[in-house]
């Protein structure tokens, strides 16, 4: 047992260093026109257990639709998920966006900076290429490995709540202990609001990083004491309320600025084009880090 989790400890080191590389010098990883800026800076990585209870609690949290670990292995290498080895894990992480990029969306109050904007649309190009990077080298070692982000099962749907995706990054981060969610909806890691996640699912036994949240909200001061609500007030769609987030009025705002995905992959204008927004994740006090009010309690504790 010993000597499995050592095993295990190290296969996760060696998973860790390549994506570490992979950021520090993927071409990809650059501001376009601006070169010498990278998009992200060095990730948050965990792990989870791809057969946590929790997966199967996202299709009444989410939809039905909501695929588990184990079903988008077995829909990838098309086998029953009850032939897959016992063993599934998930490697989770979190991209934070640069200072500087966050410093410039501060100054907004009704659409993204250009480099918000960009890091966005061209970020979420790197994060796909990350993707790929770390499916590749599963695979390469002989083990089973999927980014469900990008398979043709991966679907956007709407309900009466607003869109939602069949695999959410955002919990899939949270079922590896990388932190919890905001009153924008966001993910509050350890480095923040303000990021890019991405995951993979393999059946290399990988050791389980531990989920401390006690609930859903913990890193988030509205959630903690009732206070804050910057990101509300941030908001130019109003979409933000104590009662959460309206994903419809967030998503008709974007539009009316002129995000258009079709119109992103025909052809990017650098200058002109929208993607996402960000205002509720800068010059709020979860930018870069879980509001300090909230650190400091819990060391009194």
């Amino acid at each position: 047992m010993i000597e499995e989790q050592l095993l295990q400890e190290e296969s996760s080191r060696g998973i860790i260093r390549k994506i570490n590389e992979f950021i520090r010098s993927s071409p990809l990883n650059r501001m376009p026109r601006n070169e010498d800026l990278r998009m992200f800076s060095k990730p948050l990585i965990k792990f989870a257990d791809g057969d946590d209870p929790f997966f199967n609690e996202l299709k009444s949290i989410i939809s039905h639709e909501h695929l588990t670990p184990r079903e988008t292995l077995g829909l990838t290498y098309q086998k029953n998920p009850d032939e897959l080895p016992d063993k599934i894990s998930i490697i989770n992480w979190i991209l934070p966006i640069i200072e500087t990029t966050r410093r410039s969306n501060r100054k907004e109050t009704a659409g993204p900076s250009r480099f918000w904007s960009h890091t966005r649309w061209f970020g979420e190009k790197f994060n796909n290429a990350l993707r790929e990077y770390v499916t590749d080298i599963l695979t390469e070692m002989g083990y089973m490995a999927v980014a469900p982000a990008l398979q043709p099962y991966f679907k956007m749907n709407s309900n009466e709540k607003g869109l939602y995706t069949n695999w959410s990054e955002r919990h899939i981060a949270f079922a590896a202990g990388q932190g919890t969610f905001g009153l924008s909806d966001g993910f509050i890691s350890a480095k923040g609001i303000a990021h890019r996640c991405g995951s993979v699912v393999t059946d290399m036994p990988l050791p389980v990083s531990p989920r401390t949240a006690k609930g859903p909200y913990d890193n988030c001061l509205f959630s903690f004491d009732g206070s804050c609500k910057i990101c509300a007030a941030r908001c130019p769609a109003g979409a933000i309320t104590a009662k959460g987030h309206d994903k419809k009025k967030c998503s008709d705002y974007l539009h009316s600025l002129g995000y258009s995905p079709r119109e992103f992959e025909k052809g990017y204008d650098l200058d002109t084009s929208i993607a996402g927004c960000g205002l509720c994740q800068t010059k709020t006090p979860c930018e870069y880090r879980i509001p300090l009010k909230i650190q400091r309690s819990r060391k009194e504790k």
